[in-house]
């Protein structure tokens, strides 16, 4: 269209006339359209667009001043200059009614030849200049409806705001986004908008303003924000503000993502990671435990070597286990079949009778252990040591409470055992932080085991006692029995970093803290023991270990401890309560926990920590560590 020639009407009755305009009128880029008459010249108006019309006065039947006023009564015809032609002399009132009738000029015939091509070529350019103008108004229209079709189709919300702070665009992607309508919001300042959360408003605002004070700029700021529905969300707000130049004023162009569902996915994928965190190193400290607990009891490098496999192997069993249901509650016949599985116990030689039972995953672990040294006694002392004796797994299922049953038949003669095993050590303490009571019953016949275990919070059974050692053989000293409820709260412990593991070396070097009570609240059970025996060994006596808030609360309380090393998780219940008791009573203390430091609790932050797993040197460096505060806290 913008390289199609322009065109001028010519309208005269005669010819020749005609002919003389073809001639004279011979310019690039324009074409000239004769008639004879102005019905004919009504015609041609209907089909083509012109940029000039040259019609001559005197025609039959419908002179040039007639067909002038039926152009300009039609809006197609209305804007196209009109240049009279005649012959004939005129005087004022004929020259006023050419004006009249829309002329923009009036020549009288013979024409002027060059006069006529100089005032054809300048409308010849207006039409042009409007041809062109007409061009970028419809691009400029289209670039806008393609903008505003993409600011309605964006799945951001979009809006703009102009140098007074009033909202002046809101597209359909906002409505859609956050639920207000542009009869809502639109002419609204800032600071009025009903999508603005309180707590964030007098921010956005200034924000804004920043952003309008200055030169082209573009801009994150997150600020949450109202729905129509009044749900509170998270969102980012990419701004680009231009500066006002001339008449042009300032704006900001806001796009506006909600990242409510991204944030809450990023603080579950930091929870995940440091629950993950949490497992692995719980599970490298329960194996350091089984490590170190069987090399003490080994009487040989062979000894321990084959212990030490087959219990990493029950528990490999027993996570391969919980993986494949995503963490979730264990079959227990599924656990005693894979005990099968790996040879612990053979198959014809085991008979099962009780319910399917599912076991939380944390008690499923520490079964598949208790099994696996059923199992392995079994084969090294009773029933599974020949080729005859049987063994019998029984269990029920009353008002969730387990009691299972460990029966022995067709073995050597039993006598009860002189000599205290890791194995048994681990069978009876395992699960005693879940409210477990497991017995052994040495009849002649056969060893019998039994285990009474709560399977939820209205199990109402009594927990095995806690334990106060003595330094010289490990014989009870007191106990204390508190109830042991799991809470719904979260707690996240630290790691030790490293200028906590330079503190501990330094420790090492300290006085030795004989004879001080050190409580131990630690709900793995392994880990405890390991840590009890820790402290002994550095001269200190250990109490506990407490497994739940509410039983380390009641034996601080009770017994008043020298010092104490806290884990940061106890089956759930945060340990900040713990924390607070012993600072009440000036008690120094420090963290033993898998999770990250950030997760203490906060006013205990900056207590020093051991990480999991830990050396042996660790935990007495950092017992020796805080009988030196409580040293100087004395003085």
């Amino acid at each position: 269209m913008l390289n199609e020639p322009l065109k001028i009407l010519a309208v005269d009755d005669i010819r020749e006339n005609l002919l003389v305009l073809e001639a004279a009128l011979d310019q690039p880029g324009v074409e000239l359209v004769t008639v004879s008459s102005g019905f004919e010249a009504l015609e041609a108006m209907l089909r083509d667009d012109f940029a000039l019309a040259l019609l001559d006065v005197m025609m039959p039947e419908m002179d040039g001043f007639e067909l002038a006023e039926l152009m300009r009564g039609t809006e197609r015809t209305r804007s196209v200059p009109i240049i009279f032609l005649t012959a004939l002399a005129t005087d004022e009132r004929r020259r006023f009614r050419g004006y009249e009738a829309g002329a923009v000029d009036y020549l009288l015939k013979p024409l002027d030849m060059v006069e006529l091509n100089s005032k054809v070529a300048v409308f010849v350019e207006l039409a042009r200049q409007r041809r062109e103008i007409a061009r970028q108004r419809d691009e400029l229209g289209l670039a806008l409806g393609r903008l505003r079709a993409h600011g309605d189709n964006s799945p951001l919300a979009v809006l703009e705001i102009d140098a007074n702070l009033r909202i002046v665009s809101w597209y359909r992607s906002a409505e859609r986004e956050i639920g207000f309508s542009a009869q809502d919001v639109l002419g609204l300042k800032v600071e009025e908008a009903p999508f603005l959360a309180p707590t964030d408003r007098a921010r956005f605002v200034e924000g804004m303003r920043a952003l309008l004070g200055g030169e082209d700029r573009r801009e994150t700021q997150e600020h949450r924000f109202l729905r129509a529905d009044k749900a509170l969300r998270e969102g980012e707000w990419y701004c680009s503000s231009l500066a006002g130049t001339g008449s042009r004023g300032a704006s900001v162009m806001i796009e506006l993502l909600d990242v409510t569902e991204r944030h809450r996915a990023e603080e579950t994928q930091r929870l995940l990671i440091g629950e993950l965190n949490h497992r692995v190193k719980n599970t490298l400290a329960t194996v350091q435990a089984i490590a170190s607990q069987g090399f003490r009891h080994a009487r040989s490098a062979e000894e321990f070597q084959q212990s030490f496999g087959g219990r990493l192997q029950s528990l490999a069993r027993a996570h391969s286990l919980l993986s494949a249901t995503t963490w979730e509650p264990a079959s227990l016949r599924r656990l005693i079949a894979d005990q099968v599985a790996i040879g612990a116990v053979s198959e014809e030689r085991l008979r099962l009778a009780g319910p399917d039972v599912d076991l939380p995953p944390e008690l499923a672990l520490r079964f598949s252990l208790i099994l696996h040294e059923l199992a392995t006694n079994a084969h090294k002392y009773g029933a599974l040591s020949n080729e005859t004796g049987t063994v019998a797994l029984d269990w029920s299922l009353t008002r969730h409470v387990l009691s299972l049953t460990w029966s022995e038949r067709g073995g050597p003669p039993v006598v009860a055992p002189q000599r205290r095993g890791f194995g048994s050590t681990l069978i009876e303490s395992s699960m005693a932080a879940d409210g477990a009571r497991i017995s052994a019953e040495y009849a002649p016949e056969g060893v019998r085991w039994h285990l009474v275990l709560p399977l939820a919070d209205d199990a109402a059974l009594e927990p095995p006692p806690l334990l106060v050692t003595d330094t010289a053989g490990g014989a009870p000293a007191a106990a204390i029995h508190e109830a042991a409820g799991p809470q719904s709260a979260i707690s996240l412990a630290a790691d030790a970093p490293a200028a906590d593991a330079l503190a501990v070396d330094a420790a090492a070097h300290r006085p030795s803290p004989q004879g001080l009570r050190v409580l131990i609240v630690e709900d793995e059970p392994l880990v405890a023991m390991e840590l009890m025996m820790e402290i002994e060994d550095s001269g200190a006596i250990a109490l506990g270990p407490a497994t739940s808030c509410e039983q380390a609360i009641a034996m601080i309380r009770e017994t008043g401890p020298d010092l104490a090393l806290l884990d940061g998780n106890l089956n759930g219940e945060r340990i900040d309560a713990v924390a607070d008791e012993l600072a009440a009573r000036s008690t120094p203390f420090a963290f033993v926990s898998g999770y990250d430091r950030q997760h203490l609790p906060k006013d205990h932050s900056e207590r020093p920590m051991l990480g999991k797993p830990f050396l042996g040197r660790e935990v007495g460096a950092m017992v020796r560590q805080l009988a030196e505060e409580a040293g100087a806290l004395a003085r």
